[in-house]
């Protein structure tokens, strides 16, 4: 897997980089590694405080966790896990769906360009831009966990129309779904 691990308002040691590669090291199983999974760490440090952002690209999927803690190590620590357990409900949803597919082939999209940042405040400041390939409600509710959202639009592939998936706060999960139909 290779690293890119950025700091922002920190200095970026070596402690630093070893911390973070050491503790990725553990996520190597869920993964084939290759020249072609890459690893984004994204280090914050506030006056109280610090933030981690963690992001796997693969050809398939893209996961991503973020962690904030009053110690650097310790968010670490809580986003590597949280990545491993969105790697075992992806896992146990894989297991369920139909036919068992492999994470290959059930899950792929890489469409996601680079996020915009600004400050906080009423105005949009970040715009994502996905290619809504047809897929299932499985497969959809699968990249959702995936990537730590709490919805994902997508096309569904068994009635052609634009839906987005959702987490209730109840439990469970939600489906809107446009009225028209959309066609490739």
């Amino acid at each position: 897997m290779k690293y890119q691990i950025i700091g922002k308002n920190i200095e970026v040691t070596d402690s630093i980089r070893a911390a973070v590669e050491e503790k990725l090291a553990r996520m190597d199983k869920y993964f084939v590694i290759t020249d072609d999974v890459d690893c984004r760490v994204v280090v914050r440090s506030y006056k109280v405080g610090a933030k981690v952002e963690i992001t796997i690209f693969t050809k398939q999927m893209d996961f991503r966790t973020e962690v904030v803690n009053a110690d650097l190590y310790v968010a670490f620590d809580f986003a590597i896990d949280k990545l491993e357990d969105q790697m075992r409900r992806l896992k146990t949803k894989m297991n369920r769906s139909k036919g068992g597919e492999s994470l290959g082939r059930a899950v792929a999209w890489e469409e996601f360009e680079e996020e915009k940042e600004d400050e906080e405040n009423d105005e949009i400041v970040r715009t994502k831009s996905i290619y809504l390939k047809p897929m299932t409600l499985d497969e959809a509710i699968i990249k959702m966990e995936a990537v730590g959202h709490p919805f994902f639009l997508y096309h569904d592939a068994d009635d052609d129309r634009i839906s987005v998936v959702y987490k209730r706060d109840e439990g469970g999960y939600g489906v809107i779904e446009a009225e028209n139909r959309y066609k490739l």
